[in-house]
């Protein structure tokens, strides 16, 4: 994609509607050359973000050669679809990185947690244990890739809730 929008200007508001260039509501539409063909994409930003949330293709205008001009409408339409983006993303990094398993225990139902923290440098993940009414029983450092599963589970909480090896 060929970026042939110019620089964003500077403005009191933040608020720009140029026929390429959108912004407002924190958010960032650029209409840019799509390099694989003849035809436009159109780049959602969110600001503060290098990298944008959604690309796709944008609609030639009347003359089939340059792009349809950005409006209203379809710069709300965007910002709706790129913010679903950005939720769903959101939802699946939660749920790769925080599971929960129930085990019934002699001491009742427990929930057993784990918890990923994806850090550079030393990524590592707790595995937590909470008795029915939310009290933490224990909780232990394992290594992020620590398979949390019903058995595992319980084996942990029949040994004594002990990190496990």
């Amino acid at each position: 994609m060929t970026d042939t929008s110019p620089e964003l200007p500077a403005s009191d508001d933040g608020k720009i509607e140029e026929p390429r260039l959108w912004r407002d509501n924190g958010w960032t539409a650029r209409v840019i050359k799509n390099d694989d063909d003849e035809g436009w994409a159109v780049a959602m930003f969110k600001d503060g973000e290098v990298e944008p949330a959604l690309v796709g293709p944008w609609t030639m205008g009347r003359d089939k050669k340059n792009p349809k001009p950005l409006d209203t409408a379809a710069f709300n339409t965007l910002v709706k679809t790129a913010s679903e983006v950005l939720r769903r993303h959101e939802q699946h990094m939660h749920a790769m990185l925080h599971k929960s398993v129930f085990v019934n225990a002699d001491a009742g139902r427990i929930e057993v947690v784990l918890d990923i923290v994806p850090d550079e440098d030393d990524p590592y993940a707790t595995l937590s244990a909470r008795d029915e009414y939310g009290e933490q029983l224990a909780a232990v450092r394992v290594a992020p890739n620590f398979k949390l599963t019903p058995s595992s589970a319980s084996a942990w909480i029949e040994g004594g809730f002990r990190r496990p090896t």
